[in-house]
């Protein structure tokens, strides 16, 4: 099988975000982010796999701020790691103020999939290309976390 590289299933979502995303207080919900953040995740692991994916954990999505009615917000989603039948996809999220134009982080998040066959069963996966240091360390970060995530799901069937 083929390897792909990072930039080939890569994944960029923007929105703007209106009255009908916010809480209350009028500040964006949590979960618009995350279901945008899965979307985007969800693009990637398409593109990757060709196939039929599912989200199978997030690992966890940390806000760093606030995003308001008429931010543009902006999802950057590419693949971190690739297994034989899942991968990791990380995610940043920015908020641009169209009045300022400042762009501020204001979340991340690590996402797992897994590819599926036409019978709903795992699926094998092409490999990924790893083309920049960036990428090299970002893949090696992605395997400390798996190892991580495989510990702590073999702890909880103990």
């Amino acid at each position: 099988m083929e390897g792909k590289t990072v930039g080939e299933s890569s994944f960029v979502l923007s929105k703007v975000m209106t009255q009908q995303h916010t809480n209350p207080a009028g500040n964006v919900h949590g979960g618009i982010i995350a279901k945008l953040i899965d979307d985007a995740c969800g693009v990637v692991s398409y593109r990757h796999a060709r196939s039929n994916v599912v989200t199978a954990s997030i690992d966890r999505i940390d806000f760093f701020g606030p995003v308001y009615v008429g931010d543009v917000l902006t999802v950057k989603a590419s693949l971190n790691y690739v297994g034989k039948t899942s991968m990791e996809i990380g995610a940043r999220v920015e908020a641009e103020s169209l009045v300022t134009g400042e762009i501020r982080h204001t979340a991340s998040a690590y996402l797992t999939s897994v590819a599926l066959d036409e019978q709903g069963s795992p699926k094998e996966i092409p490999p990924v290309l790893l083309q920049t240091e960036e990428e090299i360390r970002r893949h090696q970060e992605a395997e400390a976390r798996r190892v991580k995530r495989l510990a702590e799901r073999k702890m909880q069937h103990v």
